[in-house]
Order: C-alpha cells, then structure tokens, then sequence
C-alpha cells in the first residue's frame, strides 16, 4: 500500500480482512487460535490527532542526559511526543518494566563508549500492542499482549520490531523476568557450565532476580546446590524453589562453612556479585571447577564499575585445580535466546518453574507504581532488599479494549 493511498484515506477507516490463522508461535511456545485479523488503514490519522482511540499525544519516557552510574544523577524524566511505529514495528503500551543491576551500566555508558547522552533507558518490558505498521499487521493485530528485550523500555509506550516482540499469553510480570533474568541463568549454565548430575553448584545473590533461576535449573539437572542470601526469609524462599544449603551471609560465615561443608571444593560458580565474594569462590572451586561471571554488581556504583579484586596468583590457583573462569554477557550469545525463552515460558505455563516478582508491596513508600517509581526501584534493588525481580508497574490494565 502506497504512502499516496495512506494519505489519501486519511480519517476514513478501511478495514481490511484476512485469513484466519493457528498453529503455536515458534518463539513463545504460545498456542494461537484460529482468528481474524483486521487491518485499520488509518492509523496515520490516528497518530496525527488521537481521536477515537485509546492513545494519548504524549507520553513520559526516561533519558539518559548525564553518563554517571549515579542512576537518579544520570537519568531524567522527560515529556514527549508518543511515537509512531514504522512499517515493520509495533506500538506497545508499557504495562510492567523489569528492573536489571546492568542499568546503571548502561547509564554509565559502559557498554557502548561511542554512544553519547542523550539516550533512552531500559531494557526490558511487557503491554499491549496499541498500534502498528502494516508489515507487522501479518503477524500481530491491536490488542494482542507482547514481551521485549531492547532499549527503551523505560517509557509508557516503546516501539518494538515485530520481529524481535515475544507474544505471551497474558500481561504478568512473571514473563518479564524470562526476559533477561531467566535467559541469563538459563543459556549461562547449559553454555559453560557443563553441569552434571551430582554436582555441586555454588549460586551468589541466589535470591535475587537471576539468582532464583540458577537455582531452579542447577536443581533440575540433578545438582546439589547452595545459595548465597542476605536474610532468613530469602532463606526460606530459597529452601521453597529446591535450594539444598542456603547460606545467610549476615548470620553466617560462608567461607567457613565452604570450608567445612564442601571440603572436596565446588564444581560449578554462578557468581554475579565480584570483589571478596568472587575471590572465595576462586578459592573454593574443585578441581576442573568452573565459575561463570555473570556480573559484579558489587562495584557497578562506583566510578569504575570494577570492585577490588586480589587476582596476582590466579593463573597458579587455576593450573592447581584446572578450573576455568568463564565470562558470560546475554547479547553475545542471541543465537540461544529464542530456544531458550521457549522453553522457560513452557515450564513455566506447565507450573514447572517459580518466576518471583518484586513490585515493591514491602517497600518503605510502597508499590512500584508509575514510570517515577523507577527510580526507587532501582535504589531498592541496590540496597539488597528485593526478593525475586525487581518489576514497576507502569501503568494499569487499559479500560479499553478498542480495536482503533
């Protein structure tokens, strides 16, 4: 269809009918039944005035104006135009957004060096399709519920290549932490941590958003697993999803109880805190031991990004035990993401994985609610106070349920 149409059609709506369609998504694992679709050709005039649809002119999203891992210091709150989505991209209206450690990286400018401020932030969210182009209206209409992975999130509404949304059945925060928390553990641990049945699994920040997950899979593989906490009742949640020693670090000595407890070493690491924690995990692994880095989240706040680490005789500790350390950052391994996203939203639906979600109900000034209370989620989650993924409520559930 031609601009010059488009334009010519202006106000005047043209719907368009096609087939029908079923089968299950490829991504998701998602059954979709056989349906209409209905391809509004006036969106353009939509997008231009808002009338006679649920689509607001502007909206808030948060930038990055200052490269500083001080998030509040780095990010503003900014008033702006709702976008428009092209051709091949969808429109989604922001219901939840996942909070990662990694987000004040990324306001740092870590990543990228070469990418100045000012920038969107975010990562990762889940709503609904409000609007779309026409390439995207093959495989998605107005209304179905999407999840992301990509910049930007960190909006009321956020376009998204069709390609890369991830249809899900519903709009819970639970298939927001999949996105990166779960994908994380899940590619990190069946890429390089070679787990085998009987083995040893040492989990760091085990209660936290990625945490929880490594427990979960490093139990499903047939390990014995202890996990690393900050209180008795991330404890107990620990003990519920399959943990076999969790370890409250402020109530006991974990390098004693290493030690003393697992005296033949640990075979596998799943380490996301750096700094003194990642140098006892080197101490303790086995032999042939392997220990996947998956952050430091213990240093993002400082104006490195890199806690101290007293790594002069490591190569030595490394030939005694031939223990290997691995790194592991999500972008580098896409190839795994899709098969593994499957999977997980598959157990999940089938009640098979715990997907823990933290909107703030314990917080001092209660619920992550608004795009605002991003802010308080991320100082909340650097705190240590989260249990599970750290998730804001970005707006509620749409009062309609219009088609445009």
């Amino acid at each position: 269809m031609s601009r010059a149409l488009l334009a010519r059609n202006g106000r005047r709506a043209l719907p368009l009918i096609y087939g029908g369609r079923r089968g299950t998504d490829t991504l998701s694992g998602v059954h979709l039944a056989a349906r209409r679709f209905i391809v509004d050709m006036s969106y353009s005039a939509h997008f231009m005035d808002f009338k006679g649809s649920s689509i607001a002119s502007s909206m808030k999203k948060l930038v990055v104006t200052k490269l500083s891992p001080n998030f509040r210091e780095a990010v503003s709150t900014q008033t702006v135009a709702v976008p428009t989505p092209g051709d091949a991209d969808l429109l989604v209206r922001n219901r939840f957004v996942g909070i990662n450690a990694s987000d004040i990286n990324y306001s740092a400018g870590r990543y990228n060096p070469s990418v100045k401020p000012p920038f969107d932030a975010g990562f990762e969210g889940i709503g609904e399709v409000v609007g779309l182009g026409l390439s995207a209206s093959s495989r998605y209409t107005v209304g179905d519920t999407v999840a992301y992975f990509g910049s930007g999130a960190f909006a009321e509404y956020t376009v998204v290549p069709a390609k890369e949304a991830v249809p899900v059945p519903a709009v819970k925060p639970e298939f927001l932490t999949l996105l990166v928390s779960g994908a994380t553990a899940y590619i990190a641990l069946k890429r390089l941590g070679d787990l085998a049945k009987g083995e040893t699994v040492l989990v760091t920040a085990a209660a936290g958003g990625t945490g929880q997950f490594a427990v979960q899979f490093a139990k499903q593989a047939g390990c014995h697993v202890i996990g690393t906490c900050s209180t008795n009742e991330k404890a107990g949640f620990l003990k519920s999803i399959g943990c076999d020693r969790p370890i409250n670090y402020t109530a006991e000595d974990l390098a004693k109880i290493l030690r003393k407890e697992y005296p033949q070493g640990i075979d596998v690491v799943y380490e996301s805190v750096g700094g003194s924690v990642l140098e006892l995990a080197v101490n303790s692994l086995a032999n042939k031991g392997r220990l996947i880095v998956i952050g430091f989240i213990s240093g993002y706040q400082s104006a490195s990004g890199i806690p101290p680490f007293k790594g002069g005789t490591l190569p030595v500790k490394l030939l005694q035990k031939s223990a290997s350390i691995r790194g592991f950052f999500l972008p580098h391994f896409l190839g795994d993401y899709r098969e593994a996203l499957s999977s997980m939203i598959q157990m999940f639906a089938k009640g098979k994985l715990v997907c823990e979600v933290d909107c703030g109900d314990l917080a001092q000034e209660g619920k992550f609610v608004g795009l605002d209370a991003v802010f308080r989620a991320v100082d909340y989650m650097y705190a240590g106070r989260n249990l599970g993924k750290v998730v804001v409520e970005v707006a509620p559930p749409s009062v309609s349920n219009s088609k445009l």
